[in-house]
């Protein structure tokens, strides 16, 4: 057979990514199950003269699906017609809760599927205190059981030349409880080809997304013939697989005192204490988000300055002309503003792979859910939402450890709402146009106005999730459920995949769309629709004639972007932001910082003949902005165009618009969906408009 399918199916955290990993090495990719946002992760390996398909399955606790990921489980286990249907099934446990994985094997066994059963994590069999008699284990299972260790790849050889070998026959340990025969004999009808145990699982669940209409309506009307509840029955199933194995394991399986167990129970007295749980958590996340501007700071500027020195060297290279002004300033500078994201997220996702592979996220789950859940968000949202203060691109990515569908998409909805980092350069510039500095209970006005627009950032995030959860609907219960780990030390390699698959996400899926906005903007930004445009030196120097050259060419890319496709847009938008107290300059940089926020203040500056390079923390340079901004005068209404009902209404669309394009693009990516991502662009943009237009038609 060519290519054979192997799927690795197991319990979370029992170290079936770490074996996938061991198997396909670096022939592997990570990308979602079509229309849906669940990662899937394919590899190959090449051994036994052929080649295998290696699929890791989200890590589930039962075949019947109560989310996303274990409805995917069950899809390719028991549709035959499904691409990635296993020639083989390898059921990966470990030594703990093994009880747990045995019922997924008898499960995938009595699907019809040839399976063969893996103890992962062997070395931690004596720690933990287990005795297991393998060879009746064996007997029992009716399969040779395989001891692996996938940190080291210990029993990895003899598993992979295992891979053709198929199980010996296979009968069935579960009875179906008397109540349910006649019902179930009458869908075995349905289904005459499928084995009892499948068509008790279709029985058992309300819905089979890719079961015919006409079988799922016969379905529900034998549910409602004999009055069957698919909840109780799933139910009755594990209660009864659970109390058969307990008693045929007493003489196979015995566990002593559990010394991992015990230091585990009192790391966790301290990591889930009421408070101290929380001072450390909150704790911790300030230290990631530190590490993410402190280490990502000098790379991104290194980066940043990287590009910069390509450009000019390009610039003095290539012959001057259109074509060469995309490469330049469209393609390598759209590339660079995707590059330039790859530290925050390389940091970022070290750090939660890190939580993730210790054991540590699990308990950050039941530390926050409860906060969360009246938000109709989950324990995990804390992540994203906080690392959202940083930057929302990685911050949304990592909304993928969210299993329910609902919360992982309000999530993604609703991060975009913190004050990131590109916010600082905007909010510095307004704030110190608008607000005094003057002190109010010995604290300077400025500060305690940037932290407040921190602390809206979060308002307007939880104040969405709260009206967003009230008009999405759940197509599935959000059950909490979820086991804490014993602490470990984390597996490097498995951090470093994780790390280099999120990086790499990134760059090549989000970055395709970033790059084709960034070229869109310079075809605006750099081609006019009439002579002012093309005639911009002639003209200016007609009307200023006195003009230095370096005054001279200040002026002409001021009148050149006023008379650009993006100038006339800037203009076009004049009657929309009049509201709020802008004018067409100002609309100008509300278009080009779709590109990236900072990029407002560097419009602002090629718009008041300041030149496209100011360094705002330069005091000079700030200073002359700041007085040239000060001194603008709104031709509307004929006061400066900075005012304090202007600045306040900017400050608040800033703070609640959808922000650059590179999270429109990793939103597209994440959600798997256009219509998501435009109800958010459209909901944000709506709100920020809205909340700015009644503040400055308050405040004017």
């Amino acid at each position: 057979m060519e290519n054979p399918n192997i799927v690795l199916l197991g319990n979370p955290n029992v170290g079936k990514t770490s074996l996938f990993n061991r198997l396909t090495k670096l022939n592997q990719k990570v990308g979602n199950y079509p229309g849906i946002t669940v990662e899937k992760r394919e590899g190959s390996l090449k051994a036994n003269n052929k080649t295998y398909h290696i699929v890791d399955l989200p890590g589930t606790y039962t075949l019947f699906p109560n989310s996303l990921d274990e409805e995917i489980v069950f899809k390719i286990l028991s549709q035959k017609e499904n691409k990635l249907s296993p020639n083989l099934t390898i059921v990966v446990a470990e030594p703990s809760t093994i009880k747990r994985g045995i019922i997924l094997y008898q499960q995938a066994r009595e699907l019809g599927l040839p399976a063969i059963f893996v103890l992962n994590m062997i070395d931690e069999v004596e720690s933990k205190g287990i005795h297991l008699d393998f060879p009746k284990l064996e007997a029992y299972l009716k399969t040779k059981v395989f001891q692996t260790n996938a940190r080291t790849g210990k029993g990895l050889e003899k598993l992979i030349s295992s891979f053709d070998e198929r199980p010996s026959l296979y009968t069935s340990n579960f009875e179906i409880p008397e109540k349910y025969k006649e019902a179930l004999e009458e869908a075995k009808k349905l289904f005459p080809l499928a084995t009892e145990y499948l068509t008790w699982q279709y029985l058992a669940q309300e819905n089979v997304s890719y079961l015919a209409p006409e079988k799922q309506v016969a379905l529900a009307a034998i549910r409602s013939k004999y009055q069957l509840d698919p909840h109780e029955m799933q139910k009755t199933e594990s209660l009864l697989r659970h109390d058969r194995i307990s008693m045929d394991l007493e003489n196979i399986l015995n566990k002593s005192e559990n010394k991992t167990l015990d230091t585990t129970s009192k790391i966790d007295r301290i990591l889930l204490h009421p408070i101290l749980g929380y001072i450390i958590f909150f704790g911790l996340l300030f230290l990631i988000f530190q590490a993410i501007f402190s280490w990502s700071g000098p790379l991104m500027d290194w980066i940043d300055g990287s590009f910069g020195e390509l450009t000019g060297y390009l610039s003095t290279v290539l012959p001057e002309g259109p074509l060469s002004s995309l490469f330049i300033e469209g393609i390598i500078a759209g590339i660079g503003g995707i590059v330039i994201f790859i530290p925050q997220i390389v940091i970022l996702f070290l750090f939660l792979s890190l939580m993730e592979e210790s054991g540590y996220m699990s308990r950050v789950v039941f530390l926050m859910d409860r906060w969360l859940r009246p938000f109709g968000l989950n324990g995990k949202s804390v992540i994203p939402l906080m690392s959202g203060a940083a930057c929302a691109i990685p911050a949304v990515m990592s909304a993928r450890n969210i299993e329910n569908p609902k919360e992982r998409l309000l999530t993604m909805l609703v991060t975009p709402f913190m004050t990131c980092s590109a916010r600082l350069p905007i909010y510095i510039v307004i704030i110190g146009l608008i607000i005094p500095e003057d002190k109010f209970l010995g604290f300077n006005l400025q500060g305690i106005t940037l932290f407040m627009m921190y602390i809206l950032g979060i308002v307007g995030a939880l104040g969405s999730a709260w009206i967003l959860n009230r008009v999405i609907k759940s197509i599935r219960s959000s059950y909490l459920i979820f086991e804490l780990p014993t602490y470990k030390m984390p597996d490097w390699k498995n951090v470093m995949t994780n790390v280099w698959d999120k990086a790499s996400g990134f760059l090549w899926e989000a970055g395709k769309i970033i790059l084709m906005i960034s070229i869109v903007l310079w075809v605006f930004g750099n081609f006019g629709p009439n002579r002012k445009f093309y005639d911009a030196e002639e003209i200016v120097q007609q009307a200023n004639p006195n003009l230095s050259a370096e005054e001279l060419e200040k002026e002409v890319g001021s009148y050149r972007l006023e008379h650009s496709f993006l100038g006339y847009i800037g203009m076009g938008l004049e009657p929309i932001v009049r509201p709020l107290g802008y004018d067409w300059k100002m609309g100008i940089g509300l278009i080009s910082s779709f590109a990236a926020r900072e990029v407002f203040v560097g419009t602002m500056a090629v718009v008041y003949s300041m030149g496209p390079d100011v360094d705002i923390e330069d005091e000079g340079q700030k200073s002359s902005l700041l007085t040239r901004m000060k001194s603008e005068i709104n031709a509307n209404t004929g006061k400066p165009a900075y005012n304090f009902a202007s600045g306040i209404s900017l400050l608040l669309f800033y703070a609640f618009a959808m922000q650059c394009m590179a999270t429109i693009g990793v939103v597209r990516k994440e959600t798997g969906s256009w219509k998501w991502t435009l109800i958010q662009t459209v909901f944000m943009t709506g709100l920020a408009y809205v909340a700015a237009l009644i503040a400055y038609q308050i405040l004017k």
